[in-house]
């Protein structure tokens, strides 16, 4: 019992920081943060998808180092040194985008390189990796990153799906749809990205009603 005890705790902890990141503590509709990507790549579900999948995997790599060497930087340095990890890994994640699909990386453009002022990013590697083990911060990383592409699948499957009649570029609709086009605009990630908050809001506000 003693050698199981700690870790089913141990793995108790870790699910529970990557499922925070999923609805609880979601960076996009509980913390909303990272709005620069989820406002302007939000147009194709493509976009979205390529933009989530990078995010996540810069989010988890630098969490990993950021734990394995928190206890050898010096605090005078720590933020300068966690945006030099964070850089080689969207470094990586530019080249790797590019390599895979040039048609992706020509579409996300200067919104890769941003990813390095992502706030999610930087704000986990100083609230979380720079404190916990690296299974608890690869567990949070993964669930703040997941959070996070699925949020913002969410607004490119209702932007593409209503702004151009596709889905991933493979038309869903007739020829008689006529798509709104306001839908791929600016305007149109903030209404959507206000809509699903509104939502998302209401479920909560309705579940802690009830059961109280």
């Amino acid at each position: 019992m003693s050698k199981t005890g700690p870790v089913t705790l141990d793995q108790s902890k870790g699910m529970d920081e990557f499922l925070k990141g999923l609805w609880n503590e979601n960076p996009v509709f509980v913390q909303v943060l990272g709005m620069c990507p989820v406002l302007a790549v939000t147009n194709t579900v493509t976009n979205s998808l390529v933009m989530g999948v990078a995010t996540s995997f810069v989010l988890v790599m630098s969490a990993i180092i950021v734990s394995a060497t928190r206890n050898f930087i010096p605090k005078q340095v720590r933020i300068a040194t966690y945006i030099l990890f964070i850089a080689t890994f969207v470094t990586m994640a530019d080249y790797i985008i590019k390599a895979v699909s040039l048609s992706a990386h020509r579409s996300l453009g200067a919104f890769i390189s941003l990813i390095v002022v992502n706030c999610i990013i930087l704000g986990r590697a100083e609230a979380f990796s720079s404190r916990n083990k690296i299974s608890d911060s690869i567990m949070d990383a993964l669930g703040m990153g997941i959070g996070f592409t699925l949020a913002i699948l969410m607004l490119g499957i209702v932007r593409e799906t209503l702004g151009s009649g596709t889905f991933a570029g493979f038309p869903i609709f007739g020829s008689s749809f006529e798509p709104w086009v306001i839908m791929v605009l600016p305007g149109g990630a903030f209404f959507v990205l206000g809509f699903l908050l509104l939502a998302i809001n209401a479920f909560n506000k309705r579940n802690m009603s009830g059961g109280t």
